[in-house]
């Protein structure tokens, strides 16, 4: 099957982290998806969705709690990540899709994760990374963060920073941004 165009999946996941070094026996896991899927031929965000995972082999810390504003009871309601996985591909056909994040962790994160539970990868082939199509865009000697990338477009970041439903919305906002300076003038007469 071809791979669908209509829309690119911007997807940005927040993780269990500590300040320092984690806890022994636990390790980095997912416990956010956040989701905004791009209409490519309106330039629209179509939806702001965050789905809440339940860790296995960590817990929220203090640090990470302050971070993301996520707690231990919220992430405990949550679905497991094999059930989100298999949201993703459902719900939203990512497979087939075009998926896109601001920067590389949350590809990393999703192929470690899926590896270590012994899980099919949500996602197709392409992966396009946000960060480094801003910064070659824009001619920058090196990557920026995303609230620096729209501080530098003008547009201001909505939400709360290290969110995943708010960081996939607002790097959609980036995105679009992007691909409008892609797209030609409209054809006129000969």
């Amino acid at each position: 099957m071809a791979r669908l165009l209509d829309q690119v999946l911007v997807i940005d996941i927040e993780s269990t982290c500590w300040e320092g070094a984690p806890p022994v026996g636990e390790v980095s896991e997912i416990i956010e998806i956040g989701l905004c899927p791009v209409e490519v031929a309106s330039g629209r965000r179509l939806e702001k969705r965050s789905i809440l995972v339940r860790p296995v082999r960590s817990k929220v810390s203090a640090f990470c709690e302050q971070l993301t504003t996520l707690t231990q009871q919220q992430v405990d309601a949550g679905m497991d990540f094999a059930d989100a996985c298999r949201l993703l591909e459902r719900e939203y056909r990512s497979p087939d899709r075009l998926w896109a994040s601001y920067g590389d962790y949350d590809r990393n994160q999703f192929t470690r994760q899926c590896q270590s539970a012994n899980l099919r990868y949500p996602f197709g082939p392409s992966h396009l990374n946000i960060k480094t199509l801003f910064a070659l865009a824009h001619r920058l000697p090196a990557e920026v963060g995303l609230d620096a990338a729209m501080r530098l477009l003008g547009i201001t970041m909505t939400g709360t920073h290290h969110r995943g439903d708010d960081d996939a919305w607002n790097a959609a906002l980036v995105l679009i941004k992007l691909l409008e300076r892609l797209r030609p003038p409209p054809l006129g007469p000969a």
